[in-house]
């Protein structure tokens, strides 16, 4: 798939068939994201993937009761280490840089699964504290994000956009 197409046909997948991933996506899936850019190249973020079912479902509790996810057979969940963050960028690292570069590799995530015929959701809301007690993390990694896969059970319409000329100008 030519990038340009994945941009425009992917869609965020709420509903998946009862099909696990496999385990050669889930790779390709992750190195997609270990190459997307950082801030000063600290790349300070990590991955977890998540496939057992009752995780699934701690995780799922923990992002505001979205039930929804637990139908999907595997979770890739990005932190930011935000030690590595602020020591090269002080707050604006830990605050910003760090989101972004996370919020950066989970759009390639997405792209590279539907690349690979795979569904994808962006979950981003959840309660910070109970996500890291599900991994027994440190207070200086912070959870992203949540990005859900798995072979998807709905073809969604394209969402309703605005125009080009109604969100860009040109500066001469």
């Amino acid at each position: 798939m030519e990038v340009l197409e994945a941009i425009h046909t992917r869609r965020s997948i709420r509903r998946f068939l009862d099909v696990p991933v496999e385990w050669d996506k889930i790779g390709t899936i992750a190195d997609a994201a270990r190459v997307s850019p950082s801030a000063g190249n600290l790349q300070a973020w990590r991955f977890v993937v998540v496939r057992d079912a009752s995780k699934r479902k701690a995780i799922a509790e923990a992002c505001l009761q979205q039930y929804w996810m637990e139908h999907a057979p595997a979770y890739i969940v990005i932190f930011a280490e935000a030690p590595k963050m602020e020591k090269y960028y002080g707050v604006r690292g830990t605050r910003l840089y760090g989101v972004q570069d996370c919020a950066m590799a989970a759009m390639q995530m997405m792209l590279t699964a539907h690349a690979l015929g795979l569904g994808s959701c962006f979950v981003s809301a959840f309660d910070e504290q109970a996500m890291s007690r599900i991994f027994g993390l440190p207070e200086t990694t912070r959870p992203q994000g949540v990005v859900v896969l798995g072979y998807a059970d709905e073809q969604p319409e394209p969402p309703l956009r605005y125009r080009i000329e109604n969100i860009c100008w040109i500066e001469d």
